[in-house]
C-alpha cells in the first residue's frame, strides 16, 4: 500500500458514496458503493482477502470516492459510473444482452417479426424469450397457422409463401382490415395461453380429414399439433394468476456468485436466466446492484411484480425500479425463489470446477508469467509477428491479449511502407515505431509486456526503437520455434538469455497461445493481400483489360488458372474482342509469368 492511500483511507467519510479504483496507468479499474464508505473501502486493504480480491488490491495504486446523500444515490451512481468507465473487474454488470420478442407490427398487413427492441410504434409485443430458438420456433409455428405478411409484393402478385397458404397480403383481394384484426387477436390469445383451444380444433380437423382419407392434410394438422406441443407445453410449472413477475434466486461462494431468473409470463414460466461472476463487494449489495443493473442499463422490460430472496434490501429496490418488489414468506411464490435460489446453488457448483481452470489458463498463467520474468503481472500483452514472401507484399500484425485472453478489437493489422525486400529486422523497427508512437500521441494504455516472434535480432531492433527513439521502458520477450514451427523458448533480458518454462506449464501454453495467435493473423492478413494483388495485377498488365473487364474474367472464369485454359470463343461470348484475347492467352502463359506465379507460395 502506497503512501497517497494511506492517507486517503485515514480521511474517509462515514457517509454513502461511490468509490473508484485505478491502476497505475490512471484507468479505472473497479468501481462500487457503500453506505458507509469508511469501512467499505479500508476493508480492501486490510483483513484476509480471497486470491482475486487480492489481485485487484494489487493493481490498485489510488482511488477516488463521491459522497451521496442517500444509499439509493449511491446505487445509481455506481451504475453510471460502470456505464461510463466501463472497469474490466465490474464483469458482472457489464452484460448487454437483450432477450428476443415477437412483435405483431401495426401496419395495414400486419406482419410477425422477431425483434430486440421494445419501441412505442403501437406494435403488440410478446415475450421475452431468454432462448432464441424458442423465439424463432414459436415465430415458425405461428406463420404456419397464421397467413400474416411474409413478403412485400403488390397485391397480385403472388409470393412462394402465398402458394403455401401462409401470407394473403399479396393476393389479388387482400384480407380487410376486419379480417386481419380477428388473425391478430388469435395470434395474441395463442401467444398468452389460449393454444390449448386450437390445438384443440385442429385434432379435430385432423380425424375429419382423416376420415375423408385427405391424408396428406391430416398429416400437416399433425405436424402443427406436434410443434404445438414442442413449442407452447414443454414448461408445465404454472402459477394460478396472469401477472407478468421475474424471480431471482442467488448464491455465492469462494468470491463467486450465480443470480438465476425465472421470468413468468401469464403464469407461465417460460425461461430462465442464469449470471456466474466474481464480486468484491458485499454479497446482498452486489446482488442489488445487478438487479439494477439489469433492469435500467440492459434494457430488461420491468415485469409487474419482482420477487427477491429473504434478507434483500426491498425498499432500496422498490425505490430504484418504481415497481412492486417483494420478498414472499409462504405459498407457491415462496416455493419458486427458492428454487430459483436451489437453482442458483447448483449451477455455481457445477461451474467451478470449468471456473477454477479457467482461471489456471489465463489470471495463474499471466501471474506465474510475471514471476518467471521477475517483472509485475503482466495484465496486457501485446505482440508482433511479420509476414512476406520473398521480400513482397510485407506485412505485420499486432495482437492483444488481456489477463490471459484474446481482446480481438484491439487487433491490428499494418502494411509495411519503408522496407524493401525481406528484411525481418527493419520490419520490426517500423511497425513497432508506428504502434507506439500512435500510444504516446493518443494517450492509448501501454502494455505491461511486449512478445515478438522472433529471435535476438527482432528483439535488439524492438528494443533500440523503444528505448533510444520512444524512450519507453517496456518488458519485452522474444518467442524462438523449433524444426517444426513450434514454440520451443522464450528470451528475455539483455543480453537476451532463455527462460526456463515447463513446458507443461500454464505460462507456457500461454505464450505459444499468443504466439500462435498472432502467426494466424499475421499469414490471414498476408494471405488476403496478396490474394487481391494476385488477382489485380496480373490482368491489369495486360493491355485493354480494364476494372470491368477484370471482374468480368474473374466472375465468369473464377481464377487465373481457369483463365489459361480458356479459347478464344469462351472471351468473345463475353464481349471480348479476338485481339485482346489472344494477348490474355499469350501473356498468361509467357515463361516469365509461369515462374512467377509459381514463386507465389506463403511464407513467413
Amino acid at each position: 500500500m502506497n503512501q497517497l492511500i494511506k492517507e486517503k483511507l485515514a480521511v474517509l467519510p462515514a457517509k454513502p458514496g461511490c468509490y473508484i479504483m485505478k491502476d497505475k496507468h490512471e484507468t479505472v479499474i473497479y468501481v462500487g458503493k457503500s453506505k458507509l464508505l469508511k469501512n467499505r473501502v479500508r476493508s480492501y486493504f486490510t483483513g484476509a482477502n480471497d486470491r482475486k480480491t487480492q489481485r485487484l488490491v494489487q493493481e490498485i495504486e489510488s482511488f477516488e470516492y463521491i459522497v451521496t446523500s442517500s444509499e439509493i444515490e449511491a446505487l445509481i451512481l455506481e451504475m453510471n459510473l460502470i456505464k461510463k468507465y466501463d472497469p474490466k473487474y465490474n464483469v458482472m454488470l457489464k452484460d448487454d444482452k437483450s432477450y428476443p420478442y415477437l412483435k405483431i407490427t401495426s401496419e395495414r398487413h400486419p406482419r410477425l417479426l422477431i425483434t430486440r427492441k421494445v419501441k412505442k410504434d403501437k406494435g403488440k409485443y410478446f415475450g421475452p424469450y431468454p432462448n432464441v430458438i424458442a423465439a424463432r420456433e414459436t415465430k415458425k409455428l405461428l406463420d404456419r397457422l397464421y397467413p400474416l405478411r411474409k413478403c412485400n409484393n403488390p397485391p397480385g402478385r403472388p409470393c412462394l409463401y402465398y402458394h403455401m397458404d401462409q401470407c394473403f397480403a399479396c393476393s389479388e383481394t387482400p384480407p380487410t382490415k376486419e379480417a386481419y384484426d380477428e388473425i391478430v387477436q388469435n395470434v395474441s390469445s395463442f401467444l398468452h395461453g389460449g393454444y390449448t383451444s386450437i390445438k384443440r380444433d385442429l385434432s379435430q380437423k385432423m380425424y375429419e380429414a382423416s376420415e375423408q382419407l385427405n391424408f396428406e392434410r391430416a398429416k400437416e394438422l399433425r405436424d402443427q399439433i406436434q410443434h404445438i406441443e414442442s413449442v407452447m407445453e414443454q414448461q408445465k410449472m404454472t402459477m394460478n394468476d396472469q401477472t407478468d413477475r421475474d424471480i431471482f434466486g442467488y448464491s455465492f461462494d469462494k468470491g463467486w456468485m450465480c443470480i438465476q431468473v425465472f421470468f413468468i409470463r401469464q403464469g407461465k414460466l417460460i425461461e430462465r436466466d442464469v449470471a456466474v461472476f466474481p464480486f468484491f463487494d458485499e454479497a446482498e449489495e452486489t446482488f442489488i446492484s445487478y438487479i439494477g443493473r439489469f433492469y435500467l442499463h440492459q434494457n430488461h422490460p420491468k415485469p409487474k411484480q419482482v420477487l427477491v430472496p429473504l434478507g434483500t434490501n426491498v425498499d432500496l429496490l422498490k425505490d430504484l425500479l418504481d415497481i412492486d418488489v417483494h420478498t414472499p414468506y409462504r405459498g407457491r411464490k415462496k416455493e419458486l425463489v427458492e428454487l430459483a435460489t436451489e437453482n442458483a446453488k447448483i449451477s455455481l457448483k457445477e461451474k467451478f470446477s470449468i471456473i477454477e481452470r479457467d482461471e489456471e489458463r489465463t489470471i495463474v498463467a499471466v501471474e506465474h508469467l510475471g514471476e518467471r520474468l521477475n517483472i509485475e503481472t503482466p495484465h496486457r500483452i501485446e505482440a508482433f509477428d511479420n509476414s512476406n514472401i520473398q521480400g513482397t507484399d510485407p506485412v505485420s500484425a499486432m495482437v492483444v491479449f488481456i489477463d490471459g485472453k484474446p481482446n480481438k478489437k484491439e487487433y491490428r493489422k499494418y502494411k509495411i511502407r519503408d522496407v524493401e525486400g525481406p528484411d525481418d529486422y527493419e520490419t520490426m523497427r517500423e511497425v513497432i515505431r508506428r504502434r507506439y508512437t500512435r500510444v504516446l500521441k493518443e494517450n492509448l494504455p501501454l502494455p505491461d509486456l511486449i512478445i515478438v516472434d522472433g529471435g535476438k535480432g527482432q528483439m535488439s531492433a524492438a528494443l533500440d526503437v523503444l528505448e533510444n527513439e520512444l524512450g519507453l521502458d517496456i518488458p519485452l520477450c522474444g518467442l524462438a520455434k523449433d524444426d517444426k514451427h513450434k514454440t520451443s523458448e522464450l528470451l528475455y533480458g539483455v543480453p537476451p538469455v532463455v527462460v526456463p518454462l515447463d513446458r507443461k506449464s500454464q505460462e507456457f501454453y500461454l505464450v505459444q497461445r499468443v504466439q500462435e495467435e498472432v502467426h494466424r493473423f499475421a499469414i490471414s492478413f498476408h494471405r488476403q493481400l496478396r490474394g487481391k494483388n494476385v488477382f489485380q495485377s496480373e490482368l491489369d498488365k495486360i493491355p485493354g483489360i480494364g476494372e470491368k473487364r477484370r471482374k468480368l474474367l474473374l466472375t465468369h472464369f473464377k481464377s487465373i488458372t481457369e483463365i489459361k485454359k480458356a479459347e478464344i470463343k469462351e472471351f468473345t461470348k463475353l464481349g471480348i474482342p479476338k485481339n485482346t484475347a489472344n494477348e490474355i492467352i499469350t501473356y498468361l502463359n509467357s515463361p516469365e509469368n509461369e515462374e512467377e506465379l509459381s514463386q507465389n507460395r506463403p511464407k513467413t
